[in-house]
């Protein structure tokens, strides 16, 4: 069977052809995810410097002022340092667990960034439970810390492990609660759908206005769930050395930092999303205004997106000052005073103003 030099070589340039598409599907599927991991990235460096530089006005003193302009590359230098630091395993500790439990940690808090929305059409996956898949990935966090905890062979570190699922325990419940609320309002689980259902009145349609008390547990329970002062029982100080880090230096330590900033930082965007009517805001864009008069569509599409970004991103840092301000305002709960607040009164409020929340939707229909 003699076959044509011309056809091999169409044959060869489909197969080149068809492996160039597979590879540039791979890499268009890669660069979403890439984008938000380098974003979340500068995130977390940027709320690095500013508790930093928040606290230091807050005590009246400098702050971190050498590494970079105005300090801004001090978290930068940190995480190098514990990056060549040496990496320690107990000796008589699990290292499997040990050495697994930061990695869950971080992995878990990632994960809520994909139904995180930064605008209409910039989310990595717009799910139909969306807060809900937040809320149950978010709850494997602790685990890792139990694990940490356990895998340590350390006394306080098994204690801050404890207390870390403790507390999760506790106050996941008023969470959620506070999160069916907002749903009930939104008729939908998905968080486009929520801030959309907020930007029909504007500024008096968001969700801190309707749902005043759903916001203030929301704000208690999401600082126990980021283990941020008055919260941080799972790695006090004075009682437990440094709780469930105690055994861990160089990268893995680093890890843990990596995780509470992030947290930090998705709790603040999910109450953007939730309570503050995420990229929406009650006054028309100049930029906007320009790309309807002119009719350029792509101009306005792109303008508005970016517009997007940068409002929830402020709405978020300006947010962020709360639980900053009252790390350096508030002492530390006792162990039994955190469980009671999160059962005795957290969980009560929260069942009332879902019970009344629910009372107004069958009410209004």
């Amino acid at each position: 069977m003699i076959i044509d030099i011309t056809e091999v070589q169409d044959i060869n340039s489909f197969y080149r052809v068809e492996s160039f598409k597979g590879v540039y599907g791979i890499l268009w599927v890669l660069v979403p995810i890439l984008t938000l991991v380098l974003g979340i990235t500068i995130g977390v460096l940027v709320i690095v410097w500013l508790e930093r530089e928040i606290s230091a006005g807050l005590q009246q003193r400098i702050g971190p002022e050498y590494a970079g302009p105005l300090g801004v590359l001090q978290a930068l230098a940190d995480g190098t340092k514990l990056l060549f630091k040496e990496n320690i395993l107990p000796s008589r500790g699990d290292t499997r667990l040990f050495s697994i439990g930061p990695s869950i940690a971080v992995i878990s808090i990632l994960l809520s960034y994909s139904v995180i929305p930064f605008d209409y059409h910039l989310v990595l996956s717009d799910l139909n439970i969306g807060v809900f898949l937040w809320i149950s990935v978010s709850s494997i966090a602790p685990i890792g810390l139990l694990m940490s905890g356990y895998g340590s062979n350390n006394k306080y570190s098994f204690l801050g492990g404890l207390r870390a699922a403790a507390q999760s325990i506790n106050y996941e419940i008023p969470l959620t609660l506070c999160v069916l609320a907002i749903s009930l309002l939104s008729n939908s689980l998905s968080t486009v759908d929520i801030v959309e259902a907020q930007s029909k009145y504007g500024f008096w349609g968001w969700n801190l206005w309707r749902q005043p008390i759903g916001f203030i547990v929301f704000l208690i329970s999401s600082l126990a769930e980021c283990e941020r002062l008055p919260f941080d029982l799972p790695e006090a100080e004075e009682e437990l050395v440094a709780g469930y880090q105690t055994e861990y230096s160089g990268i893995k330590f680093g890890l843990f930092y990596v995780a509470s900033y992030l947290n930090l930082l998705v709790s603040s965007l999910f109450v953007t999303v939730l309570y503050l009517g995420g990229w929406n805001i009650s006054i028309s864009s100049p930029y906007i205004l320009v790309a309807e008069l002119f009719e350029i569509n792509k101009a306005r599409e792109v303008f508005g997106t970016t517009i997007g970004i940068f409002i929830t991103l402020v709405k978020t840092y300006l947010f962020l000052f709360i639980p900053i301000t009252i790390r350096w305002t508030l002492p530390r709960l006792r162990m039994d005073q955190l469980l009671n607040l999160g059962w005795k009164f957290l969980l009560p409020i929260s069942l009332g103003n879902l019970l009344l929340t629910t009372s107004f939707q069958l009410l209004s229909l």
